[in-house]
This record gives C-alpha cells, structure tokens and sequence, in this order.
C-alpha cells in the first residue's frame, strides 16, 4: 500500500501542480532571483500558471479524474491499469487493478481507508499515522502552488539546474506544516520538469525519490504531463505512469471517498 499511497501523493501534490500569480497577496513573499536568473519566483509562478491553461481555467476544475496504467516493478514489470479521483477540498480515491482484484484506498479530507484483497486481507484498515499525514499534507488537486500564499506556502528562488539537459529554475516550497520540497521549473516553457517524493526506506534506510514530468499535453485547455517517472535513489529500476485520459468536473458525490464505498469500484471484476 506505500506504493499506491506514493502514486497517489505524486498525483496530487505534482502532476497537477500550477502556479497562480493573480493569487499572490501584496503581503506575499518575492524572493529576488539570484544572479543567475533575471526573474522572481514570483515571476516564475506567474508565467507557469499562463504555460499550464491559466488561474480561471484551474478554478473552475471542481473534480478531476485521472487514468491510465503504472508500472508494478519487480523483474517482469507488468503494468497495472489505475483510475485516481479528486474532488476539492482535499478528497482523493485511488483504484489499482492487480491479478483480477481492486486495491482501494479513499481519503475524505480527513480520515482514510484502505482495501487490499490482494494480500489476503478482506477487511477493510484504516490508515497508517504515516499515511494519514501524507494524505493531510498533500495540496490540493490543483498542487501546491496555486493559491499558495492563501494555504500558507512560503515559495523561494533557490538557483538554476540542468535537469535532463533542461535549464530550471530550482524552487523551493515551505509548506504550512513546515514540510520542505523542491520542485524544477522549465527555464523555456515554464513547466514542471521535476519535483521532490516522499524518502523510500530501502534497506533499513531512507532514499531521496524524484519524479520526473514528461509528455505534456493540453486536455480541455490544461496543460498535464501524461508521463510521471519516479526514481529512487540507490534503485536502479525507474517506476513509470501513463495517464491515459484526463476528465474534467465529472459528478462526484463525497459520500464515493467515505469507507462504505471502498467495495464499489469502477473496474469490471
């Protein structure tokens, strides 16, 4: 379940990450660039919400549902087909399809569940304290930079990198709880190229995780990355997402993220 709870935080904290300059308070914090950079962080926000579709356009997005197929890993690496649901504020549900069963897990901006038949466990758990403060922490299905000073974001101009032979600009994100990230910033088009993941413990140990943003495309004038790759340091096997389809304010009713609804699910059995 730590994978899927990871897919799912790469989702909702990256993959639909914008940045919202319309939003920035006159109170908020605008780091000067650095000597490497003629531009703000505030200006580097401002010009990736207009490369993502635009603030109104992110407003209107009420709910957000995300499909395809993600790599299980291992040495056969056979993909598993996933359908991810976000509805504001803060709901989340994850389905992944492995060996004809449905894993499950929901999240009701408050508590979460989580049901894994594919482990023998027909009963349906609670979350983890680990997986409930990942869950708490996560931004929002519009990420974490939208609106950021209103959730309490503290957002700063670090440096520039080359990310896969890309000039970025290196942001670096305080959140409200006091968690720290970094997200990479396309110098040319002013899309995400990278962002930090949760640490993975490997061998008794915590390793830095990275995921990459690739194949961006416009679906219903928003610009999404259809290709997530999560690398893992000291792991030499990437762990790819492909979304499939991307759809836009579908009907969700709240009571699809609560533990009652963990048994219904959208793939066929």
């Amino acid at each position: 379940m730590k994978r899927f709870l990871f897919l799912a935080s790469a989702l909702a904290f990256g993959l639909v990450s914008v940045a919202a300059s319309a939003a920035v308070s006159p109170t908020a914090t605008s780091p000067t660039a650095t000597s490497k950079s003629k531009l703000t962080a505030t200006q580097i926000v401002a010009k990736n919400v207009a490369a993502r579709g635009g603030l109104k356009a992110w407003q209107a997005v009420n709910t957000l549902t995300l499909s395809g197929r993600m790599e299980a890993g291992g040495t056969k690496n056979s993909e598993l087909p996933f359908v991810m649901k976000m509805k504001r504020s803060h709901k989340s549900r994850l389905e992944i399809r492995f060996q004809d069963q449905t894993s499950v897990q929901a999240y009701d901006g408050a508590q979460g569940w989580k049901a894994r038949p594919f482990l023998g466990r027909e009963e349906i758990e609670p979350f983890t304290s680990d997986e409930a403060k990942a869950a708490a922490a996560w931004q929002e299905l519009d990420g974490p930079l939208v609106d950021y000073v209103n959730k309490g974001t503290k957002v700063e101009l670090q440096k520039m990198e080359s990310v896969e032979d890309h000039r970025a600009y290196k942001l670096k994100l305080t959140m409200k709880n006091g968690e720290q990230r970094h997200v990479w910033v396309d110098a040319a088009s002013f899309l995400e190229l990278k962002i930090d993941g949760e640490p993975r413990k490997l061998d008794g140990k915590f390793h830095n995780v990275a995921i990459y943003y690739r194949d961006y495309k416009t679906e219903k004038g928003l610009t999404v990355a259809h290709v997530l790759d999560t690398v893992v340091e000291g792991d030499k096997q990437h762990h790819k997402m492909f979304i499939d389809q991307v759809k836009v304010n579908q009907p969700m009713e709240d009571i699809l993220f609560s533990k009652s609804q963990l048994s219904n699910v959208s793939f066929p059995k």
